[in-house]
C-alpha cells in the first residue's frame, strides 16, 4: 500500500533517502498550511549522529492559517514508513494531515518544542 510522507527537511536529501530506503524517492512539491517551522534541540543521543547537529527543524501548529511550510510529498511503501519512524528522534510523532494538493500525508512533529 502506498503512503505519502511530507518532508520539509532532512528526508529531502538524496543521501539520506539512499541510506534509509536504498533508493531515491519520487516526490512532488507541495504546501502545508497552518504550520510553521521551528528549531528544536535534539536530546535523543541515538539520533544525533544521523542529523546535522544538535538543533533540527520541526513543525509547529500555527495560530495563523496563512503560515505555510513548503516541502515535498514523497510516495513510499508502508514498510518504508516504518523505516522513517525509526529514523526520527524519539520525541517526534507521526500524524496525518492534508496538504494543499489535497493529498493526505504523514508528517513528523516534535511532541515538545
Amino acid at each position: 500500500m502506498k503512503e505519502y510522507l511530507f518532508s520539509y527537511g532532512m528526508l529531502q536529501k538524496e543521501k539520506v533517502q539512499i541510506d534509509l530506503f536504498g533508493r531515491t524517492l519520487a516526490g512532488s512539491a507541495d504546501v502545508l498550511r497552518g504550520y510553521r517551522v521551528s528549531t528544536i534541540e535534539i536530546t535523543d543521543e541515538t539520533f544525533l549522529p544521523k542529523g546535522e547537529g544538535k538543533y533540527q527543524k520541526t513543525l509547529v501548529i500555527s495560530a495563523n492559517e496563512n503560515d505555510i511550510v513548503r516541502g515535498i510529498v514523497f510516495e513510499i511503501t508502508g514498510d518504508e514508513l516504518l523505516i522513517a519512524d525509526g529514523y526520527e528522534p524519539a520525541n517526534y510523532k507521526r500524524t496525518k494531515v492534508m496538504v494543499e494538493s489535497g493529498k493526505k500525508v504523514w508528517i513528523y512533529i516534535a511532541t515538545e518544542v
